[in-house]
């Protein structure tokens, strides 16, 4: 055999190190799994000396995969997930009673390591279903009135039995016989004298996914149980309880799937002991009767806190952490549960960039450095920033209630309020605080009650308001008809004053400093005819349309006011940031929830959310669509800003009219970029 070169030496021993084997073929080049959908986030974990990406969805989506890492020289052909419920709502009593805390919405996770730990879940080029389940609504009144349990959330194939479904939470209980109910965890009894708490980890998985609810007690005050969690029971003032002691929800359990705890603030609940993030999933505490005397508070993880007949309201669970609702006391309404999240990631070939802050989820895209918040946190600057681009949506309003009075409608809740800046400076040592605000809860159903407006978000000072919740289906004159004001406005309910029931106007231009503009419009008004279409929440780009006559008799409700694309910067094409939009296009959010009409021909459409051709982020309004058929209404999209659907009355089994509920409104969204 003749002598080697010397380059063709080097060559054989370069390839030798790499393979370990004799050098006939070039060395393998390593394959790791790429995919889209949901919001980024890109770290490296120094303790394993790996490199992630993770996939955040807080809205239902699609996740992509267009290549499998190869097992062997490069990532696992595998992925780990986390996949949350919707919340339990919380139950009220009555009488001189208490309402139960929501159970937290099951929770399933393969993250290696963690106690939970179900198997390896492989993956193959192909779209992967994500659905992430909403949370239930709180209770209104001791017979269980508007209480719901939580939606599953699920990931896998389209139509697979090999996917990963987690159960809904089960909702809180109030005075016998409005019952807590079973699911991932089991919903806290109505404190009665006892009343058991319902079974989590229902239906049945392994490892398990929930923990059951506490029971009810009278302790010479009615105190409602604690919901379940997924770290462990929810707790009773019944010393005979198998978790006696409070009324405080279960606990949560910590998930570290989408970045390192402690720097990850963009996801997940806050631990307040260890200050660490990625919480998920506690239950909802139990009210009490007779004023602050032994409610409860909700589980770490998210937990809604319990209320009490002496002023104090139940709270909701957390956005996307899948966590319980707290019970209400016996005037008091329970809170709304927590909406799901799925989470996914894999191992990826190259260290994450270095990044010039912590906070949020960060990715990185056209040369910039994104932090996405999906959740309250902390953005702090650790090198100068002198230009960054910040963009600011509140949540969206709830849509109307509708009643069982009357043949009736509600209208669309407007969206939260969009802000955004540029050229704007951060400096370490300032941490700067984001506040992420809620969706408003949808009117109650049978009362024909207005939907609750969104929740602020702010950076700072630099605050976008929530939107207004739309106009609930009363009669001629009554003034739960008319939208409420925000950073976009409700819409005005068909069936209010006569001949019109005018939308909420637009907080806008609400006060923002120079370097920013606000955007929010008025909700679009009902009309008084046939049909009693009701107008669609104003959205960031535009008004809610009014109900409107056609010449498909009856009349249909308004289109939700169309939202805003966000900047060009933030629409990596790796993310499903945002939802779907005019003109096929991504990224769109603050979109205005459709409004509802009554008695619509079959396979009549609706008001749809965020304009025509929708639901663009808004949900779509409801309707009735035939003699003895209702459309439910929908939710504005999680981490968005839309504005939930108006509803239309329902018709219950015999024919009698049954109330409808509208469509929560959708959490808002802080985003951030700057130059890599």
């Amino acid at each position: 055999m003749g002598i080697k070169s010397n380059s063709v030496l080097a060559s054989y021993f370069n390839r030798f190190g790499a393979t370990g084997k004799d050098a006939v073929d070039s060395a393998p080049v390593p394959v790791y799994t790429e995919a889209t959908g949901g919001v980024i986030s890109d770290y490296s974990d120094p303790g394993p000396g790996k490199h992630y990406r993770a996939h955040v969805f807080t809205s239902s989506g699609t996740f992509a995969v267009s290549q499998v890492g190869d097992g062997d020289s490069g990532g696992p052909a595998t992925v780990e997930y986390l996949v949350i419920a919707g919340g339990g709502g919380g139950g009220c009593g009555g009488g001189g009673n208490a309402g139960g805390g929501g159970g937290a919405g099951g929770l399933r996770t393969n993250l290696s390591g963690h106690p939970l730990t179900g198997s390896a879940l492989p993956v193959s080029v192909a779209s992967y279903t994500v659905t992430v389940g909403a949370g239930g609504a709180g209770a209104i009144n001791n017979s269980g009135g508007n209480v719901s349990p939580g939606v599953d959330s699920y990931f896998g194939p389209p139509s697979a039995p090999e996917g990963i479904t987690s159960a809904g939470g089960g909702n809180g209980g109030g005075t016998p016989p409005a019952g807590s109910t079973t699911g991932g965890s089991g919903g806290g009894g109505g404190g009665s004298t006892p009343y058991g708490g319902a079974a989590g980890n229902t239906p049945p998985s392994s490892p398990s996914q929930g923990n059951a609810g506490g029971g009810g007690y009278n302790t010479g005050v009615f105190v409602g149980g604690g919901g379940g969690g997924a770290g462990g029971r929810g707790f009773s003032s019944n010393p005979s309880d198998p978790n006696p002691g409070s009324a405080n929800g279960g606990l949560g359990v910590q998930v570290a799937i989408a970045g390192l705890a402690a720097d990850t603030t963009g996801v997940g609940a806050l631990n307040p002991g260890p200050g660490q993030y990625q919480w998920f999933a506690g239950g909802g505490a139990g009210g009490s009767y007779d004023g602050p005397a032994g409610e409860g508070t909700g589980g770490v993880g998210g937990g809604g806190d319990g209320g009490n007949d002496g002023g104090s309201a139940a709270t909701s669970g957390k956005p996307s952490t899948g966590s319980g609702g707290g019970g209400g006391g016996s005037s008091t309404y329970g809170g709304a549960g927590g909406g799901g999240v799925v989470i996914v990631r894999y191992e990826r070939d190259s260290a994450a960039s270095a990044a010039k802050a912590t906070g949020g989820v960060i990715s990185y895209y056209g040369g910039k450095t994104i932090h996405t918040f999906v959740n309250s946190g902390i953005f702090a600057a650790t090198s100068a920033i002198p230009s960054a681009e910040v963009v600011i949506v509140a949540g969206g309003g709830g849509g109307g209630g509708e009643g069982t009075a009357n043949q009736s409608a509600s209208a669309g809740g407007g969206a939260g309020g969009y802000v955004e800046g540029s050229g704007l400076p951060f400096s370490p040592g300032s941490p700067v605080t984001i506040t992420v605000g809620g969706g408003g809860s949808g009117g109650v159903a049978s009362i024909r009650d207005q939907g609750a407006s969104g929740g602020n978000s702010s950076v700072g000072a630099v605050t976008a308001l929530g939107g207004g919740g739309g106009g609930g289906g009363g009669y001629p004159g009554s003034p739960e008809g008319i939208g409420v004001a925000g950073g976009s406005g409700g819409g005005g309910s068909g069936s209010g004053s006569s001949p019109t029931t005018g939308g909420g106007g637009a907080a806008s231009p609400q006060p923002v400093p120079g370097d920013y503009t606000a955007y929010g419009n008025a909700g679009g008004a009902g009309v008084n005819v046939t049909g009693y279409p009701s107008g669609g929440g104003g959205g960031a780009g535009g008004a809610g349309l009014a109900g409107y006559p056609t010449a498909q008799s009856p009349a249909l409700g308004g289109y939700g006011g169309v939202g805003k694309q966000l900047p060009a910067t933030f629409r990596d094409p790796n993310s499903t940031v945002g939802a779907p939009g005019p003109g096929s296009g991504l990224y769109w959010v603050a979109g205005g929830g459709g409004g509802g009409s009554f008695n619509n021909p079959d396979g009549a459409t609706v008001g749809p959310g965020g304009g025509p051709g929708g639901p663009y982020a808004g949900g779509a309004g409801s309707a009735t669509v035939g003699p003895n058929e209702s459309g439910a209404s929908t939710h504005g999209s999680g981490s968005t800003g839309g504005g939930g659907s108006g509803a239309a009355i329902g018709v219950a089994p015999g024919g009698a009219y049954a109330g409808s509920p509208g469509g929560n409104g959708g959490s808002g969204i802080v985003l951030v970029t700057y130059p890599t």
